[in-house]
């Protein structure tokens, strides 16, 4: 049996719920999540074309189709820039030194897929030498804002035994107070190189990329004892293809194209707490951060 969790951003019609039924075929049943918000379609048949009818169809609605079977999962690997805060940490950097909009128009085509990210890293990165290294904790007070959802969907995870690692192709000075503000249990992310108060305008290696995202993510689930199943990743960038295309459950968070097209499922609609009705957490479970 599979399951289509349809999530609308204002309110969901009894309308919408007949015209899912309508284009699934084979239903199940229908149980709300949350009346009005949120609720869990079950079908038979092909998920595919499920998804495929489904996707588009109500607009304001996010749908999630997955197998009903091992739906709540164990861990959870999300990115951190534009996923779980709502701004590229980079890209504000620059913003400093009088350089967003040459970084940033970088950073968009890594993101897209248009440059190798390794390569797009360090030169954004050569950009920023010479940068009093205390700018970048300014720039995380004054600029870094978690995601809406971001907390409420990792704490109700780890509440119900759910292990949280971050994983980022940012930096560790912006990692690490963000996945302690969150409540990840643990991050990963790239190191940038200091020379006395200054950016050495370099990145310690290996750079975190699309492999190591992945690996840290199979690494992580082995650690736990979890088969890839239990777990779910979440991003929005090119770099993240490789983790989402790993997990159990593979999200692209307002993402980019190429994302959207390798992701089990996409959220456009709705903030990050959308991952929790599709784990089938119903409202009144959240632990709200």
């Amino acid at each position: 049996m599979f399951i289509a969790t349809l999530i609308a951003k204002e309110r969901l019609m009894r309308g919408d719920i007949s015209a899912a039924q309508d284009a699934v075929g084979e239903v199940r049943g229908f149980a709300w999540l949350d009346e009005g918000q949120a609720g869990d379609l079950a079908f038979g048949g092909d998920p595919g074309a499920a998804r495929r009818a489904l996707e588009g169809l109500i607009g304001g609605v996010d749908v999630i189709v997955q197998p009903a079977a091992r739906r709540r999962k164990r861990l959870i690997v999300a990115d951190m820039d534009s996923t779980m805060i709502t701004v590229e940490c980079i890209d504000e950097l620059a913003d400093y030194a009088g350089l967003k909009a040459e970084v940033a128009e970088v950073t968009e085509r890594a993101m897209r897929g248009e440059l190798d990210f390794a390569a797009a890293l360090d030169a954004r990165v050569a950009l920023l030498k010479g940068m009093d290294a205390a700018v970048i904790d300014r720039c995380r007070t004054e600029r870094v804002r978690l995601m809406p959802g971001a907390r409420t969907l990792v704490r109700t995870m780890k509440a119900n035994g759910a292990h949280a690692l971050l994983v980022s192709g940012g930096f560790t000075r912006f990692a690490g107070p963000v996945a302690e503000e969150i409540g990840f249990d643990e991050a990963i992310a790239n190191v940038l190189e200091i020379d006395g108060d200054r950016l050495a305008g370099t990145v310690t290696r290996p750079i975190v990329g699309a492999a190591a995202k992945r690996e840290a993510l199979i690494g992580t689930a082995v650690r736990l004892g979890l088969a890839p199943e239990e777990s779910l990743a979440v991003g929005d960038g090119a770099n993240d293809i490789p983790m989402i295309e790993a997990a159990g459950l593979g999200v692209a968070y307002r993402a980019k194209p190429v994302v959207a097209a390798a992701a089990d499922a996409r959220i456009e609609a709705n903030d990050l707490t959308a991952l929790l009705y599709t784990q089938g957490y119903a409202r009144k479970d959240w632990v709200e951060g």
